[in-house]
């Protein structure tokens, strides 16, 4: 047995890890998904283990913690049968699962059952703040903007002594961000009306420039504090073939993904509805 894992590359080592690390996990997450039902009948009683917890490690190595969390998703999915099969049959992960778990209702099952499935976990997450975020979430308290904004000593001594000469310094910041956004805008406007179709992927320079005058170092995304990574062309560029500046918004790394998941759902269902 040796001698024939000696005559394997390293790239075929890993492959049979990944291959069959893989398949453990997908079958882990079948047997978490059973264990509901095994706690509902207190089979692992009929079994002689002590509890679900000992019937869950001693069978699949899973902890305590991971089994609370299983028992818990049982109950939260009860009323939503979409999950609760997804849930019971190892479709996704139990990490997922318990990422949707706080933002899943009877209305909105199936959307996030679906993003379960294509997105992967860090994205997951990001789309889940994004919920929480929205205006009349339960957990919108959590997830405020800053309050105050960082201005160093010297500009505050400056508005202060502005403000002491009678001078309304609220309207003349209002005035100044104005006449930023107009500036943004017609500077936009000029990009866009001079973007040719082009096959290359290369974004001008001069776009470039305008998107991080206008949204900074940070994604575009309201709720999102994460740095940019990717530019993202609202309008495909692979149909558009341009690089127009009112079509593209920087974004994270997550919500670039999730910005492409999207917009392949929406062509799905586009081949699916014809034409």
């Amino acid at each position: 047995m040796l001698d024939q894992f000696l005559k394997i590359s390293d790239g075929e080592l890993y492959s049979r890890c990944k291959h069959y690390g893989e398949i453990s996990l997908k079958y882990r997450w079948k047997f978490a998904g059973l264990l509901p039902e095994v706690y509902r009948r207190r089979l692992y009683k009929k079994k002689g283990y002590e509890s679900i917890f000992e019937f869950a490690a001693k069978l699949a190595g899973m902890s305590e913690r991971q089994v609370y969390v299983v028992l818990n998703l049982g109950k939260k999915f009860e009323t939503k049968p979409i999950l609760k099969n997804m849930l019971e049959h190892g479709e996704v992960s139990i990490n997922k699962l318990a990422r949707i778990a706080s933002v899943v209702t009877t209305d909105n099952e199936a959307f996030w059952a679906t993003q379960a499935k294509l997105l992967p976990k860090t994205a997951l997450e990001t789309l889940v703040r994004d919920e929480k975020f929205l205006p009349g979430h339960h957990a919108n308290s959590k997830l405020t903007m800053p309050q105050e904004v960082n201005i160093s000593a010297e500009v505050k001594q400056k508005l202060l002594e502005l403000q002491q000469k009678g001078i309304d310094i609220n309207a003349m910041l209002l005035e100044f961000l104005e006449k930023r956004e107009l500036e943004i805008a017609q500077e936009k406007e000029k990009l866009s009306v001079e973007a040719k179709t082009t096959e290359s992927r290369y974004i001008p320079a001069a776009t470039r420039k305008l998107l991080q005058k206008e949204y900074g170092e940070k994604c575009s995304i309201t709720s999102c504090n994460k740095p940019s990574e990717e530019i993202h062309h609202n309008q495909r560029f692979s149909l558009a073939q341009t690089h127009d500046p009112k079509f593209l918004a920087p974004l994270c790394r997550e919500h670039h993904i999730i910005a492409h998941t999207v917009d392949l759902q929406f062509r799905e269902f586009r081949a699916r509805a014809g034409p």
